[in-house]
């Protein structure tokens, strides 16, 4: 007799977009109904259980996680490949696996399954035990328990999965036919300036935005003259301090959030606020709605941003930017502020999960302590002093330097429209590529920074470098950390194990 499962998981799962800066946000109606949509799978799949006999050990929700969207993912292999990112999902089937859970419930089969390939998964888990492991779904469309119900969810997977498909393509057709007619997307998400239905201006947001622009240009006719005469009409006002400034007045954002540089450029520089209609990151024509900035003033304000990156500090401030890793996607956590300071996050912006972060200072001090401990020991020290420098490392630095500068000239060239979007993405690719090349170089041998450290007081020498320094000389010990979630049962406290350090084996003692 089968036993019934006493440490089940229920898997319970919703998808939608979250707004990724502080220019838009996500209609509270809508958020409301996505939080008691998860609710309602959780109340259902625990009624099920109760009717089954089952006791419902874990309840791992995939809140914001699409079952059919892939994204480019590193393989173990270290290839490339498109895979859906579902971490809930993939912790669940750990958990079967291992034994940590005995059955699994969930709504329906396209709650757990809309990507053929995580269903396989999934049957490789449950008939990898004997009895099979149970499976249950509320709708009844999911159960693994003989080959004949394997078979239908395969069939039914495969249905569930063209028919996301079309409506992806449905979609995609509607947004390109909206943005050809100069017609605003639609969606419960609005820009900052503009209404949520109908796209219309609001006159307070379109006020503030235009003064943005006016004090990027050095246009502005609210400074005082004490402002105006130390500013530079060349370069303008920066964005820290417009940021500050609203902050100061009590300026709301869309979302409530304080506001920042990223945000201020985010909401300046978006085409609709010139009455621009933009489509795949490219203005495709006029927009039916009024502009709030003439677009040759626009045209001004995101070429004079462009330009800044020839004036302003580039300089490296969070130094284990590109060293810590997303445990969740593999990602690289960038430095970032946020509500509550500097931390590191798998940006979403710039392509990550967003579900990993940590705070700056925490990991920054755990980092140097783990560091240093490795460059005081002298079996180390013996390791790392035997790796000399090349000439092949020196043309990699001015390499590395040359295309670099090349990208700021070229993002100022975009903007000036001196290319187009597609030219200036094949040749950012061409340019990236040859950086990533140069940097692997770089990391991969005892850096002259690391080399004139090792020659005096390690520890003070340490405090004296800089923060691109640091990061050459951490990569050089260890090529890196993966950042674990926060276990919130632990409180608010940093959890030094939440670095785990990458394989270390050439320079371990």
């Amino acid at each position: 007799m089968t036993m019934l499962p006493t440490r089940a998981v229920l898997l319970v799962r919703i998808s939608y977009r979250k707004p990724e800066d502080d220019s838009e946000a996500l209609d509270n109606g809508a958020r409301t109904e996505f939080s008691k949509g998860i609710g309602r799978q959780e109340e259902d799949g625990r009624r099920l259980a109760e009717r089954l006999g089952w006791t419902i050990a874990k309840v791992i929700p995939e809140d914001d996680t699409s079952a059919f969207k892939r994204r480019k993912i590193k393989l173990p292999d270290g290839t490339t490949a498109l895979r859906t990112v579902r971490p809930g999902f993939r912790a669940a089937l750990d958990g079967l696996a291992s034994g940590e859970y005995d059955g699994l419930i969930a709504d329906d089969l396209d709650r757990v399954a809309r990507d053929p390939r995580d269903l396989e998964d999934l049957i490789d888990v449950v008939e990898s035990r004997r009895p099979r492991i149970p499976v249950e779904s509320v709708t009844g469309s999911l159960r693994l328990a003989n080959d004949a119900d394997t078979t239908m969810a395969r069939i039914m997977c495969a249905v569930a999965n063209k028919s996301s498909r079309d409506t992806a393509r449905r979609v995609a057709r509607k947004h390109e036919q909206l943005a050809a007619e100069g017609k605003p997307p639609g969606g419960g998400y609005r820009g900052y300036g503009f209404t949520a239905v109908g796209h219309e201006p609001i006159e307070a947001e379109a006020k503030i935005l235009r003064e943005i622009g006016d004090r990027i240009l050095g246009e502005w006719d609210g400074w005082t003259d004490e402002q105006r005469a130390a500013l530079d009409p060349e370069i303008g006002e920066s964005l820290n301090s417009i940021a500050a400034d609203l902050e100061k007045r009590g300026i709301p954002t869309v979302t409530g959030a304080p506001w920042s540089d990223r945000s201020v450029r985010s909401v300046v520089t978006k085409p609709s606020v010139a009455g621009l209609r933009e489509f795949r990151d490219e203005v495709v024509g006029k927009a039916v709605w009024p502009a709030i900035i003439a677009e040759e003033k626009w045209e001004r304000i995101c070429a004079r941003l462009a330009g800044r990156a020839r004036s302003v500090d580039l300089t490296l401030q969070r130094w284990l930017t590109g060293v810590l890793r997303c445990s969740r996607c593999g990602h690289a956590l960038m430095g970032w502020q946020g509500n509550g300071g500097p931390r590191y996050w798998c940006a979403r912006p710039n392509g990550g999960c967003g579900k990993i972060a940590v705070k700056a200072s925490f990991a920054e001090d755990e980092v140097e302590q783990q560091v240093l401990q490795l460059l005081v020991h002298p079996r180390v020290l013996e390791k790392i002093r035997t790796v000399a420098d090349t000439e092949a490392t020196d043309e990699a630095r001015a390499t590395l330097a040359e295309d670099e500068q090349q990208l700021k000239q070229m993002a100022g060239m975009y903007a000036r429209r001196e290319i187009t979007f597609a030219e200036y993405r094949e040749a950012r690719s061409i340019i990236e590529k040859r950086i990533k090349e140069s940097r692997a170089l770089l990391t991969s041998r005892a850096p002259r920074v690391l080399r004139r450290l090792l020659t005096g007081d390690v520890v003070e020498g340490w405090k004296n470098l800089t923060p691109a320094n640091k990061r050459e000389v951490v990569l050089t010990v260890i090529p890196g950390y993966e950042v674990l979630p926060h276990d919130r049962s632990k409180g608010n406290k940093f959890d030094p194990g939440r670095l785990v350090p990458l394989d270390s084996s050439n320079i371990e003692a």
